[in-house]
């Protein structure tokens, strides 16, 4: 595998011009699979992620990554809803570039893992192999 500095970081093809102004369907159409496992695979896996502390919701993000870059899609949606049961939605609004991904440490140097993406891939996938991943809830308490 090539350095990570020298991956560069994967953009999303966007839905084009002329066929948009026809539709209401989203204008980025999110990674492929090979995007999301290269973009994955920047990831410093630091030892104290500091992108955590950028995401409001605290969720797992090296750990969601290294499962995206392991395939493991299924664990990945997992992972994130542990902290996040609402990653469709985060992948695409959150401010990612202000929060975790402006944590990010590769971002010191060069650009930033694309965070937001990969969930939105994940959150995806799991949409497209109707996988409902729910959290264990807790029991009642009151």
């Amino acid at each position: 595998m090539a350095k990570k500095q020298s991956i560069p970081r994967q953009e999303m093809k966007q839905q084009d011009p002329h066929e948009r102004i026809k539709n209401f369907n989203e204008v980025p159409l999110g990674f492929t699979e090979e995007q999301a496992i290269l973009e994955a695979n920047r990831c410093l896996q630091c030892a104290k992620p500091l992108c955590v502390e950028g995401c409001p919701v605290n969720v797992d993000i090296p750990g969601f990554i290294k499962c995206v870059k392991e395939k493991d899609f299924r664990e990945a949606i997992f992972t994130i809803k542990d902290f996040n049961i609402l990653p469709a939605i985060c992948g695409r609004v959150c401010p990612q570039e202000v929060q975790c991904e402006q944590k990010c440490i590769l971002g010191k140097r060069w650009e930033p893992v694309a965070i937001g993406s990969l969930e939105r891939f994940v959150a995806d996938w799991e949409k497209a192999n109707q996988l409902k991943a729910c959290p264990e809830c807790q029991p009642p308490n009151g």
